[in-house]
């Protein structure tokens, strides 16, 4: 059993990020899929679609989903799921985080969850002349 990943994301960040990360990885090791709510979407529609993917993307460990703001209308969508299906939601979408998190396709939904934060937030660096900082 897996756990499975939806982006719920404006227009389409992610399926560039989901497409780049494949890219990068060379394979997609869980059950991964992208839902667009661009500003003009009907939020009841995208959530009704949101609904499906996770019923479909559930390896049977549950669905953490990405999206890209918090407080806009993907990740106010992702929260109201939570109604409907087991799930862990994560807000600031960044390659680094998706990466990470396709990098440990066997951790259970709430480290998994720890690793998409961990990967986001470890992903923001300074890069100067001099080296690398941390942010």
């Amino acid at each position: 059993m897996k756990v499975g990943i939806l982006l719920i994301t404006h227009d389409n960040i992610g399926a560039v990020l989901l497409r780049t990360a494949i890219e990068v990885l060379g394979i997609c090791p869980l059950l991964t899929g992208t839902l667009a709510a661009p500003s003009s979407c009907d939020p009841e529609r995208i959530l009704e679609d949101a609904r499906r993917a996770a019923e479909e993307l559930d390896g049977g460990d549950g669905v953490l989903v990405l999206t890209d703001l918090y407080g806009a209308t993907p990740s106010n969508i992702a929260c109201r799921l939570h109604r409907f299906h087991e799930l862990r939601v994560v807000s600031g979408l960044n390659l680094p985080m998706l990466i990470r998190v396709l990098n440990y396709p066997d951790l259970d939904l709430e480290e998994l969850q720890q690793k998409a934060v961990s990967g986001g937030r470890d992903g923001i660096l300074t890069c100067n002349v001099e080296g690398v900082q941390r942010a």
